[in-house]
């Protein structure tokens, strides 16, 4: 109804999955690197355990894995878990087509006849991975009944991967002591929160745009209002968002403020009374803590002052956790941390595993494909910072060396991952394990070229200038001819210089690396970390 009134060609904020709105935060991309990293690293062992709120996207999640499987794995789907063990394991091997007729019933003949595929699929090469999503409503039998699933396995591979996808009860549930055998086995764990504000408004606009809008018709206030009645989940977002365009519609306007935005939060989501008591009254809880505050210090005033006390000696002071040797002690001891180092970098470029293989990009050749390069290199973090590119650092601590990856610096404080984990240390900490080591990935032209220099010409030379050429903002000389003459060789020597890389003139790897980090699009470093 409201869609030519706002300029759309169809409804942006649908509830139903589809593909062309997928909008990937940074957490969502790490969410996302988790299940990549699961199925990477193939019969290796372990469950892989991704966690969140109702509506924070982890069906969405789990549908993009599916579409970037690698074309050797097979994938059991359980979409409802409330079942016995029996029927958990018939419905396993119905999701691998296998056939069960004259076994439904019966435990061991199921278990048998699914050793016996993985067997075989071990053979041919593939890897098979079981997804259970709403995995909290699991019974503690058939979670136990997962478990022993994975003591499939040959004397050095396990057989069957087992990613588990549920709301914050499985957490809960797996905290209990009878599932601590499963809890052990759980070698990489993410809890997906929702978007923030700033991802809220991206992800508002993102999907309007999709949508064909272009105008966002939600004011400053609006957004800000969506954000706090959404709580940031992104179903709730839409179900809001729909409303609020509806409403505006109705009302013939095309400016959405927060009026009308928190109308539609009364009208769509329960609880709203619940929540203006939680907006508002929260000044008269201040009001009576005030005013208990100031009787207090009345009656206070007209107590006699007591005698003061000894002096005590002041408690040792404690000294702070120490990232740095915690992060090191890990270093070496995790299995497969440099592959979930990989594929997290890749998840951020959205590099799927069509594209290339985790352990394939991770060999860093020159070029991993077509129009997306690879570099190794040394250099200082100030000078890693110019680019604005997450990229990964190779530590190394009491002889152990590790991949992790950069993903944000604030000041003095630089955000780490290893394995899954956060880790924030200081420049000083970080210098006490990184040498100067990383490995940087890149986006451009399929046909660019190593190295170029004068005299040069062609496509390639074309999009160096149009990189500086954003970079100058000057939209005019990406117009010029695609010649690498004297005037392109000396502006080179200037980017260099201001990249800290040797200003020799010639675009070599790490002058490709500056200049893709010109582009707009593209992953950049976090720059609040705290």
């Amino acid at each position: 109804m409201y869609l030519e009134h706002y300029g759309l060609k169809e409804t942006p904020f649908s509830i139903t999955p589809d593909p062309r709105y997928v909008f990937l935060s940074e957490r969502h991309r790490d969410a996302l690197a988790h299940l990549l990293y699961g199925i990477g690293k193939g019969g290796s062992g372990g469950f892989v355990q991704l966690t969140g709120e109702v509506g924070t996207g982890k069906t969405t999640l789990c549908r993009l894995l599916l579409e970037q499987l690698p074309e050797n794995t097979r994938v059991a789907l359980v979409l409802n878990p409330n079942l016995s063990p029996v029927e958990l394991v018939e419905t396993v091997c119905e999701e691998l087509k296998l056939d069960i007729e004259g076994r439904r019933g019966s435990l061991k003949s199921l278990v048998d006849t699914l050793n016996t595929f993985l067997l075989d699929a071990y053979a041919q090469g593939l890897r098979v991975v079981l997804i259970v999503d709403e995995a909290q409503n699991l019974s503690v039998e058939a979670l136990e009944q997962v478990r022993l699933l994975t003591n499939l396995e040959t004397p050095t591979q396990k057989l069957l991967q087992i990613i588990l996808l549920g709301q914050p009860e499985l957490r809960r549930l797996l905290e209990r002591e009878d599932l601590r055998q499963l809890a052990q086995r759980i070698t990489a764990r993410y809890h997906l929160t929702p978007l923030n504000a700033e991802e809220c408004e991206a992800y508002v606009r993102h999907r309007m745009a999709v949508a064909g809008s272009r105008k966002l018709p939600f004011s400053r206030l609006g957004l800000r209002a969506l954000y706090q009645r959404s709580g940031g989940i992104p179903r709730l977002i839409n179900v809001i968002a729909d409303r609020a365009l509806m409403a505006g519609f109705a009302r013939e306007t095309d400016s959405l403020g927060e009026r009308l935005v928190d109308l539609a939060a009364d009208e769509t989501l329960p609880g709203h009374a619940r929540y203006y008591l939680r907006r508002y009254g929260r000044w008269a809880v201040l009001a009576l803590l005030l005013a208990g505050l100031a009787g207090g210090y009345a009656w206070l005033q007209r107590r006699p002052a007591p005698p003061p006390p000894a002096p005590a000696a002041a408690p040792p002071a404690q000294p702070a956790p120490d990232a740095a040797r915690l992060l090191g002690e890990k270093l070496g001891t995790v299995e497969g941390a440099d592959l979930m180092a990989w594929t997290q970098l890749l998840a951020r470029w959205q590099v799927s595993s069509r594209d290339v293989g985790v352990a394939e990009a991770a060999r860093c050749q020159t070029q991993v494909f077509p129009g997306f390069d690879c570099l190794r290199g040394r250099a200082t973090l100030d000078q890693l910072l110019r680019f604005d590119r997450p990229l990964l650092l190779e530590l190394e601590h009491a002889g152990k060396r590790g991949l992790v990856l950069l993903r944000g610096v604030s000041g003095d404080t630089v955000r780490l991952d290893f394995a899954g984990i956060g880790y924030r240390l200081s420049r000083d900490e970080l210098a006490r394990l990184w040498q100067g080591g990383f490995v940087a990935t890149w986006r451009l032209p399929a046909d660019t070229p190593v190295p170029l220099r004068g005299g040069d010409a062609g496509p390639a030379v074309a999009w160096i200038k149009q990189q500086l050429a954003r970079l100058d903002g000057n939209t005019e000389a990406s117009l010029g001819p695609a010649f690498f003459d004297a005037a392109l060789e000396e502006r080179i020597r200037k980017l260099q210089s201001a990249y800290g890389l040797t200003a020799d003139g010639i675009v070599g790897p790490e002058t490709l690396f500056a200049l893709s980090s010109l582009a707009a699009d593209g992953p950049r470093l976090a720059r609040n970390v705290e």
